[in-house]
């Protein structure tokens, strides 16, 4: 199940938190002389994305970020909102204090009155008792078959997960995933991606011989072909990518410049079998922000 609407948010304050690097091993920190290049940079990084997105015919809904509070990780609204099919908007509990005014009811409301949804599930309220699930940062999600993945993390908790899942109406399926010093990976939808005939994933980094067994029958008893990625790959955001559809229905695969260098001929052909590819230069968001074009954008789902 893909869409060809799509909710992003044109950063105002983007910079280097230090908040999230905590637990985020992709962010690098800023020179302090560079933080106005770097914001300036990243303005323009996610307006030629944005335009790229446009001209391949999605419909890319833009939302400016509020100059207050500072929200330096306003780019990435997919950790915060999902949108379904039901005429549902999930609002999810953000792990870090400075993450959590990107949360904003101007956007949900505008989302409302557009696409007519009726039901808000706010699971915000787990932050309260230290619980967290970042949206489809945390959790990828299989919509055709009611799946719900996700690799455990500090920002990944095994009860909202459950939680969510119920509510949703989704099968939630939980394992570990750690990276090359044996720290959890932060996000799932960094070490894997699912399109609707392929799922990109680093297996390398799921130790638990039972749980990567389990993931891999679930993707064949799902008609996905896997596709592999090293962690090497990982570290250039090769897992971070999304497939969407165009107003005319074609599907295409959406990821930066630096995840497309990291693939293989062999991996881009698996690809181009039934997918287009588009790509970015988001090199700044990626190196300060630790997330990329898959983090960019949160899927707009909606009964027509």
């Amino acid at each position: 199940m893909l869409t060809d609407t799509i909710l992003m948010i044109r950063p105002a304050q983007f910079n280097y938190n230090a908040e999230t690097a905590a637990t985020n091993a992709f962010q690098k920190e800023i020179e302090e002389h560079d933080i106005g290049k770097v914001a300036s940079k990243a303005m323009e990084e996610f307006d030629t994305f944005a335009n790229k997105l446009k001209a391949e015919g999605l419909n890319v809904l833009i939302f400016d970020d509020t100059p207050e509070p500072i929200k330096t990780d306003s780019v990435f609204p997919n950790n915060w909102i999902t949108t379904h099919t039901d005429g549902t908007i999930a609002l999810y509990p953000m792990c870090h204090q400075s993450r959590r005014a990107e949360r904003r009811q101007d956007i949900v409301d505008n989302l409302k009155s557009t696409f007519n949804y009726t039901t808000i599930e706010d699971f915000s309220y787990f932050e309260i008792a230290n619980q967290f699930l970042e949206g489809t940062g945390s959790v990828v999600l299989d919509r055709e078959n009611k799946l719900m993945y996700a690799c455990l993390s500090p920002r990944t908790d095994k009860e909202v997960l459950e939680t969510v899942a119920a509510k949703l109406n989704y099968q939630p399926i939980a394992f570990t995933s750690v990276d090359k010093n044996g720290k959890a990976i932060y996000h799932t939808n960094v070490m894997m991606s699912i399109g609707e005939s392929f799922v990109v994933i680093c297996l390398e980094s799921i130790k638990d011989d039972k749980e990567k067994n389990g993931l891999l029958d679930q993707f064949a008893d799902t008609g996905k072909r896997v596709i592999e990625i090293s962690y090497h790959q990982m570290e250039q955001m090769a897992g971070n990518v999304i497939q969407l559809k165009n107003k005319n229905g074609e599907p295409i695969i959406i990821m930066s410049a630096q995840s497309f260098g990291s693939f293989t001929d062999l991996q881009l052909n698996q690809f181009f079998m039934d997918s287009k590819i588009l790509y970015s230069d988001l090199t700044i968001i990626e190196k300060y922000g630790g997330g990329s074009a898959r983090c960019m954008i949160a899927e707009i789902f909606y009964s027509s």
